[in-house]
């Protein structure tokens, strides 16, 4: 009894001993989100999910390492919103040096509990750009997202105690702010070279939650990097304008190889896969549906070339509506948001070789004469079995086939094939030809005295 006694004695002491390490742990942990590339709705959903985890967790604080161009409205205030309903404090980061956060990136810069930016870095030029069909927008429509803008950033500034003035003038004016002028204006609570010293500088500052002053307590905690799940890691890449921009164009050859040759499958799928991708993708993007068309009627024009010979014509017609479409397809005065030149000039250039090289080898075959069946037996030269007045025996091409020709023929006598009657009789001419006789193969309707037959049957 005493034996089991101590045994339970010391798997509770091991159970306390754990739990105690790992509540310490944890209450020790600044949980780290680094994001240097646009906010897409990819990147706000990764902020969000792991803001929500950090408030399930006795986290110290959330830390949000920022260095953005800016990025879509909608993913900008889904994260906001995750950042004004966290009971964890919120950091934000502008960082390393040479970092900014440019348009969205300032706004979840000025709604943080604290924000601290490192020497070198920037922050502003919050102005709202027209994303829509065509990258377009009426003036009204334009003054009405610029007003709820500013009201928005004023809203967020005066909720965390900053400069409400600085921040209607990054929306109105698109004025950027360095790091220096930004802590003097009251804009940023800290200017810090590296994590150990952000920490080092808020600890022990006050912040408010649910109107009550609570203190920042980060002495010592460690720092916890999240990483993105493959999942975010594969949308986030695709949302790359130029990524979406390949898929697109993958996915219509894909389509186009399924049509043109069915029954492959392979083609056809990829296809489908790279489409829905792109698809996706697009829904994030300022798409010019202008583009899209011009880049549809390129295949068109293309798949009509290899129907209808125009001697080149409808494809160059092609190359310059894809050439087109594809710097019309993304309209955007936000670079991060544009398709790159040499990107869609590689692309149309190798899109373009395809076709072309397509369309050589389909005319190359309408052109040539038949070399088997019933057509291929023309212009083939073989030899008389028997006497031919109107009727007779030929051998022609390793077989007997009955014949007649308008011409008496010795046995023995060399002779062409001038055309096929039926299936097992044709007409034959003697050879050397001594008179015209008609004939398909000739460009005139006849055969000339002394035209090599079989000559010009190799040379088609």
């Amino acid at each position: 009894m005493n034996r089991y006694m101590r045994t339970g004695l010391f798997l509770m002491l091991l159970l306390l001993a754990w739990g105690s390490a790992s509540a310490g742990y944890a209450a020790d942990v600044i949980r780290v989100v680094r994001v240097n590339e646009a906010i897409t709705p990819t990147v706000a959903d990764f902020i969000a999910t792991e803001l929500r985890g950090t408030n399930e967790r006795p986290d110290k604080a959330f830390l949000l390492e920022l260095d953005t161009p800016g990025g879509l409205d909608t993913a900008m205030r889904d994260i906001i919103k995750a950042m004004l309903a966290s009971r964890i404090p919120v950091i934000v980061y502008v960082y390393p040096p040479g970092a900014r956060a440019a348009s969205a990136g300032a706004l979840i810069t000025l709604a943080a509990d604290f924000a601290v930016m490192a020497p070198g870095t920037n922050i502003g030029a919050a102005h709202p750009v027209s994303v829509g069909a065509g990258g377009q927008q009426d003036t009204t429509m334009m003054d009405k997202v610029l007003a709820d803008a500013v009201a928005y950033a004023r809203s967020l500034a005066e909720q965390r105690g900053r400069n409400t003035d600085w921040a209607e003038r990054i929306v109105r004016e698109s004025m950027s702010t360095p790091a220096s002028e930004a802590l003097q204006l009251k804009v940023i609570d800290l200017i810090a070279a590296d994590e150990k010293e952000l920490i080092a500088g808020l600890d022990g500052r006050r912040y408010l939650r649910q109107g009550q002053a609570l203190v920042l307590d980060i002495a010592g905690a460690e720092l916890s990097v999240a990483e993105m799940s493959w999942r975010q890691k594969i949308l986030a890449t695709i949302s790359n304008p130029n990524v979406a921009y390949m898929l697109l164009m993958l996915g219509i050859m894909g389509i186009f190889f399924e049509i043109s040759q069915p029954g492959g499958i392979l083609p056809g799928a990829l296809g489908a896969i790279a489409l829905l991708l792109a698809l996706f993708a697009f829904q994030t993007l300022p798409i010019n549906y202008a583009g899209v068309l011009l880049i549809l009627l390129a295949i068109i024009l293309f798949i009509l070339e290899v129907k209808i010979v125009s001697y080149g014509m409808l494809s160059i017609g092609g190359l310059v509506a894809m050439t087109l479409g594809s710097l019309m397809l993304i309209e955007s005065s936000e670079p991060y948001l544009q398709i790159s030149r040499a990107i869609i000039a590689a692309t149309v250039a190798v899109f373009g070789g395809f076709f072309l090289l397509v369309l050589f080898f389909v005319v190359r075959t309408q052109k040539s004469r038949f070399f088997s069946g019933a057509e291929g037996m023309v212009g083939e030269r073989g030899q008389a079995v028997t006497a031919i007045q109107e009727e007779g025996k030929v051998f022609v091409h390793g077989e007997y086939w009955n014949a007649f020709s308008k011409q008496p023929i010795s046995k023995n006598q060399d002779i062409v094939v001038v055309r096929l009657e039926g299936n097992l009789r044709m007409e034959v001419a003697p050879w050397p030809i001594s008179e015209p006789v008609a004939h398909p193969l000739a460009a005139n309707g006849s055969i000339d005295p002394g035209q090599d037959i079989t000559m010009n049957k190799e040379d088609s």
